[in-house]
């Protein structure tokens, strides 16, 4: 079996830990950072054109913003090799977020993510847009994690038109 865990700073720990509680000990595991690019664009674009002036090459000393993200995913990739406590490949890759995590997912056959939006309840609005899209597109199975305690099911929006949720279904 092949493994991907994408790791993301808020949630990894969860992730990390959901991943090697049900991953078997001979999968292949790789561990994924993705580093948005577009928001170091938009930095580095703000910079150069602030009030239409030209500016020259950054200052001594200063990292441009690639490196910097660049050594914190590396950082946060061995953190998360280090909790889970067996070997795996290191894979950090930069640009738009859900298109680099569906790419690094081709030819894997699970792929380990976490519920990246609203925490407090049920429903789709638990999945950011780069969550959702991963889930909706990756060419894999998909192991779908809280990162805290799942919310209560009574948490469950109303249906449409207003109505009450149905009961949960009685246990036998």
């Amino acid at each position: 079996m092949r493994a991907l865990i994408w790791i993301v700073e808020d949630t990894w720990q969860a992730t990390v830990a959901e991943a090697a509680a049900h991953l078997p000990a001979d999968a292949d595991v790789t561990l994924l950072h993705v580093a948005d690019a577009e928001a170091e664009g938009v930095v580095s674009a703000a910079r150069h054109a602030l009030l239409g002036r030209p500016h020259g090459a950054p200052r001594a000393g200063v990292d441009p913003l690639p490196a910097i993200s660049a050594q914190a995913a590396q950082e946060l990739l061995a953190e998360a090799l280090s909790s889970l406590g067996r070997p795996a490949k290191l894979e950090a890759r930069r640009g738009r977020i859900e298109r680099e995590v569906v790419a690094a997912a081709e030819g894997m056959d699970l792929l380990v993510l976490a519920r990246d939006g609203e925490r407090e309840r049920l429903g789709p609005r638990s999945l950011g847009p780069p969550a959702r899209f991963v889930v909706d597109h990756t060419p894999c199975s998909v192991l779908l994690i809280w990162p805290d305690d799942a919310p209560a099911l009574a948490t469950i929006p109303a249906p449409p038109g207003g109505g009450a949720a149905p009961p949960p279904p009685a246990s036998r």
